[in-house]
């Protein structure tokens, strides 16, 4: 099990990876996880000693209980204004132990504009295509998830999902690890600028049923194998480039 020092670097980690991105921008978005003991989280805070999501040091990942109050942490980080995303995603899913927020403008068009991530593409990333598949839900209101209420409500529109849009805002993508989670967003974000490009190109043909039918049962064989190795070779490549 990490420590929780080793768990507050990989959350400033995760930050500085999807900083590096663009995934969000400026002091805008947060990552998270939660700690052993499942009572406390350890989150990006917000203030005036920040440096923004690019540059986060694990100066500024504070500790959190499970009702956003703060535990500990420097004086000049405060915990953010929608601790609420990651509070109240950790009640409602057991299975959870990572939440990361984050605008990704080219995601965000596509909930202004009511348009679909739609499966363009197969074997170019098969990854991102089963993130498609399973389903990407919309949280239909364009406001700070602020309280516990308006916390509640996006964990009902996640569901048992895996990545959830924010309608004018942004996104929220859950996993088991920090690493899952952030490579989560990465891929639908990925995902929407392929569709946008796409769109841009002309008219975007959807990968054929056959095709589908084919990832799928390939899928359940790899579910049952136990996985693939290729996410921590992925994330270790996104902390190098991270670095450049």
């Amino acid at each position: 099990m990490p420590t929780d020092l080793e768990s507050r670097e990989l959350v400033a980690q995760a930050c500085r990876v999807l900083g590096s991105m663009n995934l969000t921008k400026a002091a805008t978005g947060h990552i998270s996880c939660l700690a052993d003991d499942g009572k406390r989280i350890f989150i990006r805070g917000r203030g005036r000693a920040e440096v923004g999501v690019r540059f986060t040091t694990v100066e500024q990942v504070i500790t959190v209980d499970l009702d956003g109050n703060k535990i500990d942490g420097p004086d000049g980080i405060a915990v953010p204004i929608e601790v609420y995303i990651h509070t109240r995603l950790y009640r409602a899913r057991s299975d959870v132990r990572s939440v990361v927020h984050v605008h990704p403008s080219t995601v965000v068009l596509f909930t202004i504009c009511g348009k679909d991530i739609a499966p363009l593409y197969g074997a170019y990333d098969p990854s991102s295509l089963d993130l498609i598949l399973d389903g990407i839900p919309t949280y239909d209101r364009s406001v700070l998830i602020d309280d516990e209420q308006l916390g509640d409500d996006l964990a009902a529109a996640l569901g048992s999902k895996r990545v959830c849009l924010m309608r004018g805002h942004g996104i929220t993508s859950v996993g088991a690890s920090v690493e899952d989670a952030a490579i989560r967003a990465i891929q639908l974000n990925e995902a929407a600028e392929m569709n946008y490009q796409a769109h841009l190109l002309g008219q975007p043909r959807t990968i054929p049923e056959e095709d589908l039918k084919l990832f799928l049962e390939k899928k359940r064989q790899k579910d049952a194998s136990g996985g693939s190795p290729r996410q921590a070779a992925a994330w270790r490549y996104y902390v190098e480039l991270s670095k450049g």
